[in-house]
Order: structure tokens, then C-alpha cells, then sequence
């Protein structure tokens, strides 16, 4: 608070811009909205935006799901840009937590190089090539 004869007492605060992200998006087309919201609880969707499978779709609904250009990975991305083993989302707490697996080209959310982090609807993930919106499964009350 600003008093008479003191100086004002002027100080900084980081927020993480990461975690910031919109948490719907109006570029959705009325199939992508009726597909989230008929997610099953504890689920997600990956919706591909942009990258070799634009308008791809991925269901995040086993604990651990594998992303990578391996042909056993569960979610393949046939792309130089990606490594074999290049990233898990693991199941946490009704969401996702996005992994890095060490991968040569990085992983990437909102824009922000990340070894892992909790996602939230509406964050934007690039592997390699590929960009994807995150949207989990609606709260039902």
C-alpha cells in the first residue's frame, strides 16, 4: 500500500505462461465438440491441427499411452521429427500428465519445450511435425 513519505514497494512475480492455455477453442467444428463431451470419464482426445495427419484424432483412455514413430507405439507418428520412443501421456488424477522420453527434437506445449507437465483442455502439444490440442473428458456433476 502506497503511503505518504514512503517509497512505493515495487516487486515482481513469475506466473508460468504454460499453464495459462484457452480452455475451449473456437476453431472446433460441431463433430470434434460432440466427440468431447461424449469422452468417458478419466479419458481425453488429441485433436491434430496441423502436421502430416491433420484432423487425426487420438483417444487417451489407458493409464499409459505411448507416443513415437516406433510401429508399437500407441499413438504412431510416422515422421523424421519424432523419435521411436518420443513421449507418454500417463493418467493422473481424472487428466494427463504428457512425458518426454528423452527425445532428440523435444516435446513441446503452448509453445514451451517441457520434459512433462500436466495437461489442461486446450493446450496445444507439438511432437515433432505434429501439433495437437489436449481436451479432456468433461466434469459431470
Amino acid at each position: 500500500m502506497n503511503q505518504p513519505g514512503r517509497e512505493p514497494d515495487l516487486s515482481t512475480s513469475a506466473i508460468n505462461l504454460t499453464e495459462l492455455a484457452p480452455l475451449v477453442s473456437a476453431d472446433l467444428t460441431r463433430e470434434e465438440s460432440d466427440a468431447i463431451r461424449a469422452l468417458p470419464a478419466g479419458s481425453a482426445l488429441l485433436l491434430a491441427h496441423e502436421g502430416p495427419d491433420q484432423s487425426a484424432r487420438f483417444l487417451l483412455d489407458e493409464d499409459v499411452v505411448s507416443v513415437g514413430r516406433h510401429p508399437d507405439a500407441d499413438i504412431f507418428l510416422d515422421d523424421v521429427t519424432v523419435s521411436r520412443r518420443h513421449a507418454e501421456f500417463r493418467a493422473e488424477d481424472g487428466g494427463h500428465r504428457l512425458v518426454d522420453l528423452n527425445s532428440l527434437n523435444g516435446t513441446f506445449v503452448n509453445h514451451d519445450r517441457v520434459d512433462e507437465i500436466l495437461l489442461r483442455s486446450g493446450m496445444h502439444v507439438q511432437i515433432g511435425k505434429y501439433r495437437l490440442t489436449y481436451y479432456a473428458a468433461p466434469a459431470r456433476g
